[in-house]
């Protein structure tokens, strides 16, 4: 197994684990006990698992170390305020309330103790970062004039996430990342885009989106209908509730399906120009970076709905990604995939895929995917095996990147599960992981989704694979 010099082996980690443990000896264990030398911090979010402790305590009780306490933090950001970064923006006033971290500026308290151990330091940031549904969202989210950013669906009715378009919440994050460049010694951003498209939302049962006045214009200037496309997606609402009801359609499900979009090509057109809007974002946030310090990296933490969707690896190639980004990550998270899987699929057999078993469905699936996992009744007890699914997805990933980026690929280190039956991660599944990911040409690791909920024992197994390949100091 070959190694490489420039050592990547990383971990995200939320504020609250430098305040429950000390940043000085929390590092010293990373560094001496795992081998981490890439610290990615939460630095902004309403979602507990990107800075909170772990969101699944009541299912897979408390880690081996840090604070056993069941709050829920508020969220927001975690370093100081520097409002010069944000005078083009009304989104202001989001510093976290957190009784633990009012006071805090996340990046300044660890940044220097990093430095003197050689680790490097990067903000970990995820959009959306408010509701989302098994992230542990904020029960409240305070900012001033945030409602006014809230998308519109397909009904003219407004929704509960920002709109990617709205130029102040579009401009706010152009704002956090110039601040983070700009005010703080780091070594680079790594940025997560999980946003569901308008066709994605629709095969899940939502309601479609987004018809703002800001999408309404945008779309204008490219030649597009909104008032067709507004029709087209009703008649595909239409049709999704009519075949997630039972309601018996003459030529099945996935023709009708089909045919919904043959009369209605706008729902494509549409489904493109806000992909492609959403794809901009990153574009733009790798922009920034670059311009405030060229030498700063811009990573892509990377959906694992990319590699468990059709659509959405039809939407996101990687060879096309590699032009906004310094090295990916793809996340893997092995003992949960089965779960995520199952839950991925379960929605597309509500629908487009109603007249067809998921037992007889998933080897086709599979195959279309590039998935050899485990049967469909048997996938969520078992989860994915790391020596298909982590060193596939790593290998197929080295292959379309070829070589103008480097692959870090995201190890689950007891991801949160959201059923009893779910597989465990255990040391070996980590170990197994890690040394997966060399073996197909990735070229580091990052554990993930949170140290704060990771049990020590279980990244036990990442250290044992890490000395197997002399990359343990």
């Amino acid at each position: 197994m070959e190694t490489r010099g420039d050592k990547f082996v990383g971990i995200q980690i939320s504020p609250i684990s430098f305040i429950d443990e000390d940043v000085a000896p929390l590092l010293d264990m990373l560094k001496e006990r795992f081998g981490i030398n890439v610290l990615l911090i939460g630095t902004i979010s309403w979602l507990g698992l990107k800075v909170g402790r772990r969101i699944s305590w009541q299912l897979d009780g408390w880690p081996d170390h840090g604070a056993r306490d069941p709050r829920p933090l508020k969220g927001g950001s975690y370093i100081a305020e520097h409002p010069e970064y944000y005078g083009n923006t009304f989104i202001k006033h989001v510093r976290a309330q957190d009784e633990e971290l009012r006071d805090v500026d996340i990046l300044a308290l660890v940044i220097p103790e990093a430095r003197r151990r050689g680790m490097q330091v990067y903000p970990e940031v995820m959009e959306p970062l408010f509701h989302y549904e098994g992230h542990g969202s904020a029960n409240v989210v305070a900012i001033p004039n945030l409602p006014q950013t809230l998308e519109i669906d397909v009904f003219n009715r407004v929704g509960s996430a920002p709109c990617i378009n709205h130029p102040d919440y579009r401009t706010w994050w152009h704002s956090i990342i110039e601040d983070y460049c700009r005010s703080y010694d780091i070594n680079g951003v790594m940025w997560c885009n999980e946003r569901r498209s308008p066709l994605d939302v629709l095969l899940s049962g939502g309601v479609p989106h987004c018809f703002c006045e800001h999408c309404r214009q945008l779309a204008a200037r490219r030649g597009i209908d909104v008032e067709r496309v507004q029709r087209a997606f009703r008649d595909a609402y239409g049709y999704v509730e009519a075949v997630r009801s039972g309601a018996e359609l003459l030529d099945g499900a996935l023709v009708e399906f089909l045919r919904v979009l043959y009369y209605n090509p706008e729902i494509l057109v549409w489904e493109r120009f806000w992909v492609e809007r959403d794809k901009d974002l990153d574009r733009e946030l790798y922009g920034i970076v670059k311009w405030c310090n060229p030498a700063l990296k811009f990573g892509l933490n990377v959906w694992n709905r990319n590699h468990l969707n059709p659509l959405r690896k039809a939407q996101w190639p990687w060879a096309e990604m590699t032009r906004w980004c310094d090295w990916v990550k793809p996340i893997t998270y092995q003992h949960q995939a089965g779960g995520v899987y199952v839950n991925e699929m379960t929605q597309w057999h509500r629908s487009i895929l109603r007249d067809v078993t998921p037992q007889a469905m998933t080897p086709l699936m599979y195959r279309f995917l590039g998935l050899d996992e485990a049967p469909w009744d048997e996938v969520v007890q078992r989860g994915f095996d790391p020596d298909t699914y982590v060193y596939g997805q790593c290998l197929s990933t080295v292959r379309a990147v070829n070589g103008k980026v480097d692959v870090y690929m995201g190890i689950g280190v007891d991801a949160p599960r959201t059923h009893k039956d779910q597989a465990r991660c255990t040391p070996e599944i980590v170990r197994r992981s890690v040394l997966a990911t060399y073996r197909a040409g990735g070229k580091g690791v990052v554990f993930s989704p949170n140290y704060a909920g990771m049990n020590l024992s279980t990244l036990d197994g990442a250290a044992a694979a890490l000395a197997e390949l002399g990359l343990l100091e």
